[in-house]
């Protein structure tokens, strides 16, 4: 079985439903066993962070980078980081905001120095950007980002319309390819 840990902070809900999309396409992949873990509740899941083969960081993006509540959660994270707890393990990682941009590619930056700092490995999105002039609001990858998964929420609606379905199977498809991943090199 291979355990990919999803941690993550939600501050309306938005993110929260791109978590379990992320989630959801890493339980398509046989075998995987996927945790939700909101970063509030982290301190009574380091044996699950710990036994993962995947972890995989979200948050919202407010003011330019990752949300304080998952910043306080990466700052606890020092004590893995002291015996390199988490060295090894596949790393990926998911963001959120009301902007097309909303300088999302910061927060996803934030997530990789944190996954390198623990000696994770980094898999970003494997897939191609919806550009071209036919491209929808629905289309997979529509924000064009390789680093991580990218959704976008219109700050006037809640998570029940928000984020779009497209942006929704972009996180499935991350999770379900990190899950695959770190099943491969699990085998290894």
């Amino acid at each position: 079985m291979t355990t990919i840990a999803v941690v993550y902070h939600s501050g309306y809900g938005h993110t929260a439903k791109q978590a379990q999309a992320v989630a959801d396409g890493a339980g398509r992949v046989g075998g995987a066993i996927v945790k939700l873990i909101p970063v509030a509740e982290a301190e009574q899941h380091w044996d699950v962070l710990a036994g993962a083969d995947a972890i995989v960081f979200g948050a919202p993006t407010y003011m330019g980078g990752p949300s304080g509540e998952f910043k306080v959660f990466a700052d606890k994270t020092s004590k893995p980081w002291f015996t390199m707890a988490w060295k090894d393990k596949v790393a990926g990682g998911f963001t959120n905001s009301a902007s097309l941009n909303g300088d999302k590619h910061s927060t996803l930056a934030y997530f990789v120095t944190l996954a390198m700092q623990h000696g994770m490995i980094w898999v970003g999105t494997g897939l191609m950007p919806a550009n071209s002039s036919k491209a929808q609001r629905n289309d997979i990858n529509r924000m064009g980002a390789s680093t991580g998964a990218m959704a976008q929420s219109d700050s006037d609606v809640g998570p029940d319309v928000a984020p779009p379905e497209g942006d929704l199977e972009t996180a499935r498809l991350y999770g379900e390819r990190i899950a695959q991943i770190a099943q491969r090199l699990r085998a290894a």
